[in-house]
């Protein structure tokens, strides 16, 4: 059984006693998306077969992509569903350029490195956007690059890359572009109507607030059908799960049944609160009183705000040589908030999420607890 509403964000404390997780996934979830998962369904069933068809449809629709775009699920965390993108898109004879200004694009290089795939990095700086001018000149030099792939949020800084703008310029030259928007989807516009792309990858556990378990690539149609036999990896190919999808509605091989009712209802909640307007709205202002409340209190951010994501929100660690991460880290989990350490090599830092079942009354909770947390520092 689902439930349309939207369940209201209240209390100081998570209903069922955990901590906030201001994290970038997994996530805090809401009861009704939890309670979504006390139903057992059998793979072949017609009511889960219905849902997945369901799920599939609207995961389209958030794109605009109903009449060129398809939705092929796949079983796993959000990178499983990256490496099948770069495996089944990529050709063997293919050429990959991948823009890289953080972690997740150096995890797509390494993911290339495992399946044999010839691909080069254009590489910037963590808080520094993708350098249009040297992409139309890379893409201008080496007739050999079949693709390119750009992460749309990169979740280790949180900067937002304008994914608009490099399309238009893969588009131009001519080569089709493929995109992980895990950090991004479902809070940051991305229309199949307004930005070419041959394929984007999300993960049902994070802006779009289910359970982990479960990746989705939205391809075009015509790419995705030409990239049939590409993939070296059976488990990991995305056009064989669409064709078995299109035929019986069923996946291959054992579904991620919880995790798909799970979502199913977070996609209930996502259109109830307005769909993308609605999600990034409310992670707006999530980032907004969170940065502004630790600025108040002495931290820095390493972007200024107009890089920045309504997602996750890199802070420099304090100068102040009595700070210690691991204790400030383990007194915000002791009053119920969880943060995350930074991934940079630019700074050091730490991360806290905007984004999960989480509003005002959450961040203006955690800045109350980093407050105290600092006071032991005093």
């Amino acid at each position: 059984m689902s439930v349309s509403s939207t369940p209201p964000i209240t209390a100081a404390a998570s209903p069922t006693g955990d901590p906030w997780l201001l994290t970038p996934g997994p996530l805090t979830t809401s009861p009704t998306v939890k309670q979504a998962m006390l139903h057992d369904y059998g793979s072949r069933d017609r009511t889960f077969i219905d849902i997945n068809a369901r799920v599939r449809k609207r995961l389209v629709d958030i794109i605009a992509g109903a009449e060129s775009h398809v939705c092929v699920p796949l079983q796993g965390s959000g990178t499983f569903v990256v490496e099948a993108m770069l495996g089944s898109f990529v050709p063997r004879d293919g050429k990959l350029l991948i823009l890289v200004n953080g972690a997740y694009g150096h995890r797509m290089a390494k993911i290339c490195t495992y399946l044999r795939r010839d691909h080069l990095i254009q590489e910037t700086a963590e808080d520094v956007p993708v350098d249009f001018e040297q992409l139309d000149r890379t893409l201008a030099s080496d007739e050999n690059i079949s693709h390119v792939a750009a992460v749309h949020c990169e979740t280790t800084s949180g900067i937002l890359n304008p994914i608009e703008n490099i399309a238009d310029i893969v588009a131009r030259h001519g080569r089709s572009l493929l995109i992980d928007a895990m950090s991004a989807f479902g809070a940051i516009p991305l229309s199949a109507r307004d930005v070419r792309f041959d394929a984007v990858v999300a993960s049902s556990n994070k802006c779009l607030e289910g359970s982990p378990g479960m990746g989705f690539c939205l391809a075009e149609r015509s790419a995705l059908e030409a990239a049939r036999g590409n993939s070296p990896s059976l488990c990991m190919d995305l056009y064989d799960q669409w064709r078995s999808m299109e035929i019986n509605g069923q996946w291959r091989f054992t579904p991620p049944t919880h995790a798909i009712l799970a979502f199913d209802q977070a996609l209930n909640e996502f259109e109830a609160e307005g769909g993308v307007e609605g999600r990034g709205g409310r992670y707006r202002e999530n980032c907004r009183i969170l940065v502004e409340g630790m600025r108040k209190l002495g931290f820095k951010t390493l972007l200024p705000d107009e890089l920045q994501a309504p997602i996750i929100i890199t802070f420099h660690m304090p100068d102040d040589t009595k700070f210690d991460f691991n204790r400030f880290y383990a007194n915000l989990s002791e009053q119920g908030y969880v943060i995350y350490p930074g991934k940079l090599t630019v700074a050091d830092s730490f991360r806290v999420g905007c984004i999960g079942r989480l509003g005002a009354e959450q961040m203006h909770g955690a800045l109350a607890a980093v407050a105290r947390a600092m006071a032991q520092f005093d």
